[in-house]
Formats: structure tokens, sequence, C-alpha cells
């Protein structure tokens, strides 16, 4: 007989595997973003819940992700805990709304140059503010003192014991979480940053080093549905570029999640649009308990695919340990050591920086790399959300500025005709220039102009190069000889051949 249920072995082993994994990640990014550390794992149980239940990606999870962490930080700064369910629940819903419309696959045209210098740009944001918290120190709120404040933060710490212990449990969490990847496979099934948390949890208490730890107020103390005081914020303007921030950056991250966790198994693909509306009721649901935003996370994500996960049932399942853990044993939270966590998310923030794609970028498209570049930089300077638009304005830029660009290639070898390529997109921006080049050319000479290379030929310019071919020919010389290119690459009719 054939079971109901063919692959419940590999999903439940799976599902202890993330769930492993979730723990610290969930806890630590609620810690950074500046809530209780048990409003992270009502994510990750809504993530597992709700959202692991839906259709759209079979086997990408979702929880509270570290390339929402500065985002939140700052909303919560500026708005307070209680409105930050308002902005997760309209985010949610605009989530909902772009699924239902069938935004979500645009998702997949962005600039992915734009996409790398956001995770960039967060990734050196939370390396920065996570620096300070592994030593006990108090992080200048902008992303540019962050960074600038490092040297003299290191320096306050050499001359205090208690930052300089602090430091350790930290830059001991961050090498066994690196040193992990070197032991036995058997050993790795164990999550490095699980074991990494507890051994510095270990340490801390054995040897009673002084470290500040998470505080802990239990599940149900930390939900804060949003009340009317906090819906009256959605009358102002300011909140409203951060909900868009949510929505836009949580689905970006989470469809570019589930890209690249297709790449890792050969089950069924995602759908976007589908994968989209499961993302913004997640949100929904968490914006309703008062809870952190949901992303898809290529982590937890990887980590349920490694495991040998076959359907979305290991993911529910990693949900309901989280839950049974944060109703059971609330109280292990208040043991792990704040540094730690700093720790984990330093790393989290490293693996974030594309140093590889930078520099292939670098190698072979210097304008892409630009735009990484500056979004990453914009992000630190200014914030997340006018980081990443001044990322998509450069990429717009660079869009526009090639698809006007045209390529001019003369061959004249001093007998027989002159030989005119041109390749591009021959638009009336550069019509000036092209006109001044071919009005420079001998008329005493046949002339052969070959526009095979052209991917786009607008009605200007067609008009243009037929009158320029017929006024320079001239009763003693041949016909200008045209080769068109086809009409479909064109988007216009093609000037007939002379």
């Amino acid at each position: 007989m054939v079971s109901k249920y063919p692959y419940l072995r590999q999903d439940f082993t799976a599902s202890i595997v993330v769930f492993l994994v979730a723990v610290p990640l969930c806890v630590g990014v609620a810690v950074a973003s500046g809530v209780p550390a048990e409003l992270g794992l009502v994510t990750g149980i809504v993530g597992g819940l709700v959202t692991g239940c839906m259709p759209g990606s079979s086997l990408q999870v979702s929880g509270p992700a570290a390339g929402l962490t500065v985002l939140v930080f700052e909303a919560v700064s500026k708005f307070g805990v209680s409105t930050l369910g308002v902005i997760v629940l309209v985010a949610g819903l605009l989530q909902l709304a772009m699924g239902i419309f069938k935004v979500g696959r645009w998702f997949r045209a962005i600039s992915v140059s734009v996409v790398e210098g956001m995770l960039c740009g967060i990734g050196l944001v939370i390396i920065a503010g996570q620096l300070y918290a592994a030593a006990g120190l108090t992080a200048p709120g902008s992303g540019v003192g962050k960074l600038a404040g490092l040297p003299k933060a290191l320096v306050d710490a050499l001359g205090n014991s208690q930052a300089l212990a602090s430091l350790a449990i930290g830059a001991g969490t961050i090498a066994v979480v690196v040193l992990w990847k070197q032991v036995p496979k058997k050993a790795q099934a164990v999550p490095g940053a699980l074991v990494a948390v507890l051994l510095a949890t270990t340490a801390t208490l054995a040897f009673g080093l002084p470290a500040a730890t998470v505080q802990v107020e239990g599940l149900l103390g930390v939900l804060q549905p949003p009340g009317f005081d906090a819906f009256g914020e959605l009358a102002g303007p300011a909140i409203w570029g951060t909900i868009i921030a949510f929505a836009l950056i949580a689905s970006a991250e989470s469809l570019f999640s589930a890209a690249a966790v297709d790449r890792l198994h050969d089950g069924p693909r995602t759908r976007y649009d589908q994968e989209m509306i499961a993302q913004g009721t997640g949100n929904t649901v968490c914006g309703l308990l008062g809870a952190l935003p949901m992303t898809a996370v290529i982590v937890r994500s990887s980590a349920n695919v490694n495991a040998g996960a076959k359907t979305k049932a290991s993911r529910v399942l990693h949900g309901v340990w989280l839950l049974l853990f944060a109703a059971a044993l609330p109280s292990a939270l208040a043991l792990i050591p704040i540094p730690a966590l700093a720790g984990i998310l330093v790393h989290a923030g490293w693996k974030l920086i594309p140093f590889r794609q930078i520099a292939a970028l670098w190698r072979g498209h210097r304008s892409e790399a630009l735009i990484l570049v500056v979004t990453a930089v914009a992000i630190v300077a200014v914030n997340m959300f006018e980081g990443v638009l001044i990322g998509l304005a450069l990429a717009v830029i660079k869009s526009a500025w090639e698809s006007s660009h045209t390529k001019l290639k003369i061959v004249d070898q001093g007998a027989g005709p002159v030989r005119v390529h041109l390749s591009g997109y021959a638009t009336f921006l550069r019509l000036p220039k092209l006109l001044d080049s071919l009005e420079a050319l001998p008329r005493q000479r046949p002339v052969e102009l070959d526009l095979t290379g052209l991917h786009h030929l607008d009605h200007a310019c067609r008009t243009i190069l037929e009158n320029w071919a017929e006024g320079h020919s001239t009763v003693d010389t041949q016909p200008v000889k045209i080769t068109a290119p086809a009409t479909a690459a064109t988007g216009d009719k093609a000037p007939a051949a002379q």
C-alpha cells in the first residue's frame, strides 16, 4: 500500500534542521531590530504555519530576515513598537494586491546590480551596528556614524574589561560559525549558529562573564495588536515611505530567494504571483499580531533543501517546533548573551556582501559594478528606501543611455566603396552626431551602409537615412547601397535598399 505521505521521514528530519537554524536567527534579528526577542519567534511561527501552508514556492522557508533589520530598527526608532504592526499589516496588504494583480513576476526584472547593492549596503550597516552590540556599546544612529565611530569604539573597548569580555564572546561566536564548516559532515547536521550560541551561553554561565543577556517577556506578553492610535499614523505621509519600502524590499528579497532555491532542487518551480500572495498573507498576520515583517530567507531555505526536504510539510513542521519552543521554553532565551547574537548577525551581514559578484562585474560590466557600489553607499549614507531608489534611478538612466547608443564604424580601404556599419540603437537622440559622420563621407565614392547590427531603428532615423542616401548620390557615382536589418528587430519599417 502506498503511503499517503511518502516523504514524511525526509520532511520531518529537514524540519528539525530548519528549526535549529531558525531559533538563533529569529532571536538575533529581533534583538538587533530593537524589539523583544519573542517577536522574532512569532514571525518565524507565522512563516511556518501560515505562509508554509500556502502555494508558491514549495521548499523555501519564511521568517524574520537580517536583510530587513536596518529598516525595522529605523521604523521602530521613528514610530515606536506599537506602530510596527500597522506598518507590517499594510505592507502585507500591498503584497497581496501585487500578487492578485500579477505583479510578482515583474520583480524578476529588477536590476540584479541594484539588489546586490541593496544586500551589500544592508550587510555593511548590520556589521557596523552589531560590532557595537558585541562590545556592549551603544551604536550611533546613522550608518555613516556607525562606520566612522568604529575606531573610537575599539579604543573604548580595549580600555574596558567588561567590553573586552563581551567582545570576546562575540568574536568566539563568529569563529565557531566559520570553523564549523571544517568539522565532519555528520556533525554539520547540527547548525553552526546553534552550536556557537550554545557554547557562548555555556561559557558565559560557567565563567560568570559580564555580558548582557536577552530580555524575556513571555510569548503572550509581547504580542501587541495595533490599536486605533497606531492606525491614526496612516494619516501622515511620513509612514507611507516606510510601508512602501517594507513591501518592495520584502517582496524583492523573497522572490530573488525563490529563484535561488529553484536552482537547488529538481522539484516544482516557484509560481511567483502565488508566492507574493503567500508572503502578503504572512505579513498581514504578522501585522495583526504586532510582530516583525517576514521574507523568504535563503539561509533557512537552503538548509531545508540540503537536509532532504521534499514537500512543504518540512517548513510547516518547523513552525510547529518554533511554537512549542516559544511556549514551553521561553526562559531559555534569557540565558543567551547578546554578544553571541551579535556575532551571528555579523557573520550573516558578511555573507550579504557580494564580493565575487562585485569583482566579476568590474571585469565585465563596470557600469553595473558602479550601480552596485553606489546603491550600497547610498544605503549606508542615507537610508534603505532612498538608497534603493537611487540605485533604481541609476539603472534606469543606464538603460536609457544604452538604448539610445549607436556605434558607427567606417571602413575605407582607399579603393572601392566606403563601408559604413551601424549597430546598437538608432534613435532621434543620436541624429546630430550620426548625420555629421555621414555627411563627411566623400561624395565621389560609392557607399555601402550596413544596418544589420541595429537592434532598433526609429521612424526619425529611418527617414533621415533615406533622405541622406538620396541626397548623397551624384550623377557620377553609384547610389548608396543599404543593407537593411530585419523589420522585426528594428521596431520600424527599415529603409529600402537603394
